[in-house]
């Protein structure tokens, strides 16, 4: 198939190409920008005047709930509403059930998500086995599956003796260490911010040395192992310190904030809005603002959607007995443009924190569009305005705290490997 997207405003932040180019694709990959090759005859062409062509986003966190969770979410649907949200590439964390800590259910998983000829499916290896936090898996056999890294996902890490364990094994083959910063104790039966919100409204809180703690252990015995490490979901001003004062020391750690961390606050639970019941818990307003400048100087690397589809029942439940988490995949465009324009970042920016810096991270060579590499390709309209319903989410999970508001940017194509998955 070759494929002729013309007119667009074509943005590539790895290359510094923000210009209205053509982008010529064919046998699945970019063969030229700009100029027509010699011989080039285009078996479909798409116009793409007054809209924006980028590279495929990858989004470094999104809970497909397979295996074992199909009552959330099945892999149909979520990569469904990956691709309506441009996404051509994600990490899947490892607590889905059983957790991903056996070659056999990454392959398993690997294979289901490759037939559906949709986005591209990175999972994330369990650290531990069960994500117990008491015995290690065989990481070498796992990254043979298809594992890109390892994880606790959200549960934390108890014994500081097996984190040091894991992070030797992991620095021997080089491979990276992704952890949630979280310290068991101070968190425990928390559920909020530790803030006068969370004490109006009776609600056990958690306090941001929860993260500081946790994220000062994971640095000293990353340096004692060597070991590389990736903090995802930061959400707090002194998390966002700690990790600029660890990249200033020569650390080799990067880090991550979902995106709705950049627009919402403790304010925001008002009267126990139950999807706002989300993991790390919505902070202060002057957390959130140091998050976004923490984005904004690369303090954090990149943005991604911590996508967690949560089936209604047990989001309609008090806000401290309700599932945490949001449903994020479609807003993950939307709400970084949001940041960009609101924060005085240039589109070419914004993008960066959505796809050439999230692939960086993940070690893949897509996340830009130079020729001779994959043709992984969202086109979207930066100025059309939609409404956040439960009619404009193909996600099986509906758990988001931004239903009713209007958002900006909608994907118009998505193209994985050359092909066109998604025209809305």
């Amino acid at each position: 198939m070759k494929i002729h997207i013309k007119n667009g405003r074509l943005i590539d932040p790895r290359n510094g190409l923000d210009a209205q180019q053509d982008l010529y694709i064919a046998a699945g990959k970019v063969v030229a920008v700009g100029r027509m090759p010699d011989g080039f005859h285009a078996n479909r062409e798409i116009d793409a005047k007054g809209l924006v062509v980028c590279p495929g986003l990858v989004d470094l966190a999104a809970r497909l709930r397979e295996p074992g969770l199909e009552h959330k979410a099945t892999l149909e649907s979520e990569m469904a509403a990956a691709i309506a949200g441009g996404i051509t590439s994600l990490a899947c964390p490892p607590d889905t059930d059983p957790p991903l800590d056996e070659p056999g259910l990454v392959e398993m998983l690997k294979h289901r998500a490759k037939s559906l000829n949709q986005a591209r499916v990175y999972p994330v290896g369990a650290l531990t086995q069960q994500l117990a936090g008491e015995r290690l898996t065989e990481m070498a056999e796992l990254r043979d599956a298809g594992c890109i890294a390892f994880s606790q996902a959200d549960t934390a890490m108890v014994d500081h003796n097996v984190l040091l364990r894991a992070m030797q094994y992991a620095a021997t083959f080089g491979f990276t260490v992704w952890l949630r910063p979280q310290d068991a104790y101070l968190a425990k039966g928390g559920v909020a911010h530790d803030g006068e919100v969370a004490s109006r409204l009776g609600l056990p809180g958690i306090p941001v040395s929860a993260e500081t703690i946790a994220l000062s252990t994971f640095f000293i015995l990353a340096r004692d192992a060597g070991a590389k490490l990736h903090i995802c979901r930061l959400s707090s001003r002194e998390g966002v310190e700690l990790v600029r004062a660890a990249k200033a020391q020569g650390l080799p750690v990067t880090c991550d904030v979902a995106a709705h961390h950049l627009h919402l606050s403790e304010m925001d639970i008002g009267y126990f809005d139950a999807n706002c019941h989300v993991i790390p818990p919505f902070r202060s307003q002057r957390d959130r603002e140091a998050l976004r400048d923490g984005v904004k100087d690369g303090t954090i690397d990149a943005v991604c959607s911590d996508h967690a589809p949560v089936d209604d029942d047990a989001k309609i439940q008090p806000f401290g007995e309700a599932e945490p988490g949001v449903t994020g995949l479609e807003l993950l465009l939307p709400l970084a443009l949001k940041w960009g324009e609101e924060s005085g970042a240039s589109l070419a920016e914004t993008l960066a924190k959505v796809t050439t810096e999230p692939a960086r991270i993940l070690g893949l060579a897509n996340g830009h569009l130079s020729p001779g590499h994959v043709a992984d390709v969202c086109v979207f309209d930066p100025e059309h305005w939609w409404k956040v319903e439960a009619r404009s989410l193909r996600s099986q999970g509906r758990n988001t705290p931004f239903y009713g508001m209007e958002v900006k940017g909608k994907v118009r194509y998505a193209l994985v490997d050359g092909h066109v998955v998604y025209e809305g």
